[in-house]
């Protein structure tokens, strides 16, 4: 849990700076958040959390 919420934070910094400096625009950052939240409610949701608990590792293990 400490992981998904460390990880939500860190995007959420990450979109906001990118739309602070006109990287990306508003709908687009918002059609995004939209289909993650939709592929969360898939069947695919627990394999990407595994695949990124797996890179957590990774990058921790370095």
């Amino acid at each position: 849990m400490a992981l998904s919420v460390s990880a939500a934070v860190l995007l959420g910094i990450i979109v906001f700076v990118l739309l602070k400096g006109g990287y990306v625009r508003v709908g687009s950052a918002l059609a995004c958040t939209l289909f993650g939240f939709t592929l969360a409610a898939t069947g695919l949701a627990p394999v990407i959390t595994t695949g990124l608990a797996s890179f957590a590792g990774l990058i921790s293990s370095l």
